[in-house]
């Protein structure tokens, strides 16, 4: 075990040293005193008083630092820590213009310089919940000025047409979401022209959450709005970009915002005061006494005794866990494999739940962050149970926090966590964002949150306010959190990600430009704001040759009558969302995504909702409705898909082969490769083709196959951009991998190198797909394709590409050092393997990645070295 820091809160955790094993790593950050400087001059009096009144007698430097380059109108990319106070630097500004035009209106009503158009500021957020947050802010700065003449709202898909009508005719700040802008401002923009007119600032708070495909989308959504109010007021508006601290900002801005990173002056210093905070990583026990179902059908473990998990002998497989959470899923559908390990871990949340109980127990303030909504309601009720008996007020100060409860649900636990009404709250990421959430004692995330970004946005809400802090980072079984946590260097000296986002993705960027063309007809010199003009300009022609737009001499035109808003999707969920509906009642219960729908409400599928099951009785694709009936049941559904992947050109090459292609000139564009030696690498579009083919009703909790249902269900296509390594037969011989072998070693290599991606682009492992073969149509050899899931690409496969080795490096080391004998969730299989997690084999998996590296020309970069994405 590693030197253990002395938080006094650590031994809650450590538990008097009985989960001593647990604790793989830790370290302590120092306290950062504050920075005060006066107020800018150019401030607004009344404003400043009212910030006085709220206890900020003097900013810190950074607040107004960024405020004066607002104010100044020079575009602003402030990235500082959680809790230092980011919205000051933009409200200051906002506000002051907005006193200032009305008391020079009320001083002088009759100059003409007088009756200049009012400004007006757009607040961008990417959830309904920080922007409600921000409203309630700055009203409570309102308040405290005494001031009524700064008129201020949030606008969004649930305001009624009154409130909205007023908001058109009346606010000077409009607090919304991209998508509101995409879907109703932007299409009906004449009805905004007040607003559009006056526009002078507009913040994109949270910005390190616009990335990947959804990044593209806001971007080019942000580019449509600026244009529009370019068209309406006298220029471009000055935008603000806050965010997390993340690699260059500046440069992440420019991009978000469609301008050179020359005209964005970044604010990095931070001025705010913190306490010392430390951080640990944690990995949960192995259970000694597990035992494998009878049928070989293994899962994922969910649980372990709380202290002593040799004190539990479970002797019948089929006698459920009783340290497994209700419902858990380890934030996925579990996992069905035909090697279980010995003796795998407890899961994340089941060891949360009780860190979290502890810390309640002892009368800590503590959020636990899960990664689903599931999860969060599991934490807190386990948590809940754990202090029953133990100390019953405390277990009533434990709540969940999640999407999908009604606004005044939320604000109230907000606030009873804030006064300490609260003890513990288990959380999506919805609280990773910037609500106001400040003096908790410490912090628990249970599995990777998706970037180094996130983990320490999460992390930042302990010790909020100058206070210490505790941070326990809490492995899932998976191959990434298994590096990490013993990998510590990679949490914690890697340097944070550079925030990954493409728009010029053609198939992100054609149904803006047509969204664009009916707001306003698009001219030649507006190509520009869209991209390279040349790019732009070939994908205009494409639109034209397929009918969308009409090209006239003064322009590109949208002649159609339905609205051009309708033709994509800022969240990528793929296609009309298949609403699941009560039989009988005809009552909505929810819906799924149509990327999704096949594999989780086909005809026959278990469905779960709060607790219910449901059985789908019918999947009506045309009329995206599964009809379902309420069922007690004993048993889930696992879906089975099949899938191939085609290399699109590469017939077209030279001799059919990969030493014709094309030279890179844009990202996941062209069909590029290299060689190492005999291993040729690739890059390049692709075909991905899938179909769900069957399903397997698999008891609860012993995963015991009852039966398997085949299933006649559409193919579907995915074009895309995809990484690959293909290997000749005489090489995987030379590594002892007989033609048995091979599938499983490359099936193995496939998922080990889909979790560790992360590390080095910003994404998720759902955030990709896999494929593996022996043999590939297109290159004749052992192929493992590693795609981005989002049509068109978003940059993840161009990042493997590039930093090859060392992702390789990361994904051997990672499967080699997991001490299972065949292979477990930690290391080779997948929560998403659509082929239950068979064939995989470990052992030779590493062969395979030994002989691969074996081959690369350059210099190996050491797997702890890993770059930033």
């Amino acid at each position: 075990m590693p030197d253990v820091p002395t938080h006094p809160l650590l031994d809650v955790l450590l538990a008097g040293g009985a989960r001593a094993e647990r604790l793989t790593a830790s370290r302590t950050f120092p306290e950062r005193t504050a920075e005060h400087v006066d107020w800018p001059d150019w401030a607004d009096a009344t404003v400043v008083q009212g910030y006085r009144k709220l206890g900020v007698d003097r900013p810190w430097t950074h607040q107004a630092v960024a405020a004066d380059f607002v104010h100044q109108g020079r575009h602003t990319a402030l990235a500082t820590s959680t809790g230092s106070g980011k919205s000051l630097a933009f409200w200051l500004p906002a506000l002051s213009a907005v006193r200032t035009a009305a008391a020079a209106a009320t001083l002088d009503p009759g100059n003409i310089a007088s009756a200049h158009v009012r400004p007006t500021t757009i607040y961008l957020s990417p959830t309904k919940a920080l922007a409600a947050d921000q409203l309630s802010a700055l009203e409570r700065v309102l308040d405290a000025a005494g001031t009524r003449d700064v008129r201020v709202a949030t606008c969004d898909g649930d305001t009624s047409r009154e409130e909205r009508s007023w908001v058109q005719d009346h606010a000077d700040v409009v607090l919304t979401n991209p998508d509101f802008l995409h879907y109703a401002l932007l299409p009906n923009h004449r009805r905004w022209s007040r607003l559009l007119k006056g526009l002078r600032y507009v913040v994109v708070d949270e910005g390190h959450a616009y990335r990947g495909v959804f990044g593209a989308h806001v971007s080019l959504v942000l580019r449509r709005l600026a244009r529009l109010a370019a068209r309406y007021g006298e220029g471009s508006p000055t935008f603000v970009v806050a965010s997390a601290t993340t690699a260059e900002p500046a440069v992440s801005a420019a991009r978000l915002i469609g301008v050179s990173p020359d005209d964005v002056t970044a604010v990095t210093e931070d001025a705010s005061p913190s306490g010392r905070r430390t951080v640990v990583l944690w990995q949960p026990p192995e259970i000694a006494s597990w035992r494998p179902p009878v049928d070989g059908a293994g899962a994922e473990a969910s649980g372990g005794p709380r202290d002593e998990p040799t004190a539990m002998r479970r002797a019948d497989p089929n006698e459920p866990d009783p340290w497994a959470l209700p419902g858990e899923d380890s934030e996925a559908d579990p996992v069905a494999t035909t090697a279980p390990p010995e003796h795998p871990r407890r899961s994340a949340t089941a060891e949360v739940a009780d860190l979290l109980a502890d810390l309640a127990g002892a009368g800590a303030r503590s959020l636990a962050f899960t990664r689903s909504r599931r999860g969060a309601e599991s934490v807190a009720q386990q948590a809940r149970d754990h202090l029953r008996h133990s100390a019953p007020e405390a277990g009533r100060r434990i709540a969940a926090y999640r999407g999908g409860y009604l606004p005044e649900e939320r604000r109230e636990l907000e606030q009873a966590l804030r006064t300490g009404e609260l003890l513990g709250l288990a959380t999506t990421n919805a609280l990773e964002l910037g609500v106001d959430i400040s003096g908790l004692d410490a912090v628990l995330i249970a599995g990777w949150p998706g970037t180094r970004m996130s983990l320490w946005q999460q992390a930042g809400r302990a010790g909020r306010a100058g206070a210490d802090g505790l941070v326990a980072f809490v492995a899932r079984e998976d191959p990434l959190d298994t590096y990490l946590v013993t990998h510590p260097e990679a949490v914690f000296d890697a340097p944070l990600e550079a925030t990954v986002f493409d728009p010029a993705n053609p198939h992100v960027l054609a149904p803006h430009l047509c969204a664009a063309a009916q707001e306003a007809p698009l001219r030649s010199e507006d190509l520009a704001a869209f991209g390279d003009a040349g790019h732009v300009r070939g994908i205009l022609d494409v639109l034209v040759a397929r009918g969308a737009l009409r090209r006239r001499t003064s322009g590109w035109y949208w002649t159609h009558h339905q609205p051009a808003a309708g033709l994509t999707d800022l969240r990528g969920a793929g296609g009309t969302p298949v609403r699941v509906v009560e039989q009988g009642t005809g009552r909505m219960l929810g819906t799924v995504d149509a990327a999704s729908a096949d594999g989780q409400v086909h005809d026959g599928a278990v469905y779960v909702h709060q607790g219910t099951t449901y059985v789908v009785t019918h999947l009506d694709l045309t009329d995206h409705t599964a009809v379902v009936q309420r069922r007690r049941l004993d048993y889930g559904t696992w879906s089975r898909s099949v899938m191939s992947v085609a290399i699109e050109g590469w017939d077209q090459s030279l001799d059919g082969g990969p030493a014709a292609a094309q030279e890179d000139d844009g990202p996941g564009h062209d069909l590029v490769t290299r060689e190492w030696g005999p291993v040729t690498w690739g890059l390049g579009p692709v075909e991905v083709t899938s179909q769900v083919v069957s399903f397997q009703r698999r008891r609860v909790p012993d995963m015991q196959v009852l039966g398997t249902e085949q299933l006649e269900l559409p193919e579907h296509t995915l074009g895309t951009v995809a990484v690959w390594w293909s290997v000749p037969e005489f090489v995987l011989r030379a590594a002892d991998i007989s033609p048995e072998q091979a599938p499983g070693a490359l099936h193995a290599a496939e998922h080990a190198s889909i979790g560790l991606l992360p590390l080095l682009a910003t994404c998720d492992r759902w955030d990709l797909g896999g494929v593996s073969t022996e043999l590939h149509p297109d290159t004749g050899e052992a192929t493992v394709f590693v795609y981005d899931a989002y049509p068109g690409g978003a940059g993840f496969a161009e990042r493997a590409y590039d930093l090859g080795a060392t992702w390789l490096r990361a994904t051997r080391d990672a499967i080699a050092a997991c001490p299972c004998a065949d292979g477990c969730p930690a290391c080779v299989q997948s929560p998403k393997c659509g082929n239950y997690n068979a064939p995989l084999d470990k052992d030779a998996a590493v062969r395979l990645l030994d002989a691969v590296l074996s081959h690369d020309p350059r210099a190996a970069t050491p797997a702890s070295d890993l770059p930033a994405s």
